[in-house]
């Protein structure tokens, strides 16, 4: 589980294909600090570390995963935003992230507004997900590459979020674009309300 308190950007330094797979090897300030079968989201997607080596650490996506994500289209070089898993007695400083991705989105605009950003993304809407709790609300929760954020001005198939100096430097929102791809998960807690009003009408 997670918060969507992204901790580090870290940079990829390979790509490796392995069949359907796809192993990324990334360079962190915290790689020290990690072990073997420990979990990490990246850009929201939780992945399980498989080997360290001093300062970099690699993790293996699955077929499932490039389809779903946008860690397919990474590059030697791509800025990753990082976040280890909570500690049961930490501060939920986010919200409830578990870590699995939903599906992506496209950035479709970045307009600058007095120091901060805000960023409108679309993505694909579909009436039966849209009715298990895939959507966004006003001043819901989304989780866009694994950052942890507040819906503005939601339609059927895009939303704003606002984007503080520190959150754009400190995670890639720095390199998202018009065009860009991100990884959306939606509010679980709005899963679990879908799913008991469809059980119960």
């Amino acid at each position: 589980m997670f918060s969507g308190i992204v901790e580090e950007a870290a940079t990829v330094v390979a790509l490796e294909k392995d069949k359907s797979n796809l192993h990324i090897t990334l360079q962190c300030s915290f790689t020290n600090e990690l072990k073997i079968d420990q979990s990490i989201a990246h850009n929201g997607v939780c992945l399980t570390v498989v080997s360290i080596d001093d300062d970099k650490y690699t993790v293996t996506a699955i077929q499932e995963t490039l389809d779903r994500s946008n860690l397919g289209l990474l590059k030697v070089g791509s800025k990753v935003n990082l976040e280890r898993s909570m500690k049961m007695d930490g501060r939920l400083d986010g919200h409830i992230v578990q870590g699995h991705v939903d599906q992506t989105a496209i950035c479709t605009d970045v307009t600058e507004a007095g120091g901060s950003w805000y960023y409108t993304f679309r993505y694909d809407f579909d009436k039966e997900m849209a009715k298990k709790g895939y959507l966004t609300v006003d001043k819901g929760s989304v989780t866009v590459n694994g950052v942890s954020l507040t819906v503005v001005t939601p339609t059927e198939d895009t939303f704003k979020v606002a984007i503080i100096p520190f959150t754009h430097e400190m995670t890639n929102f720095h390199q998202i674009e018009k065009g860009t791809v991100v990884n959306l998960e939606f509010d679980i807690i709005g899963k679990y309300i879908s799913r008991i009003v469809a059980l119960q009408s």
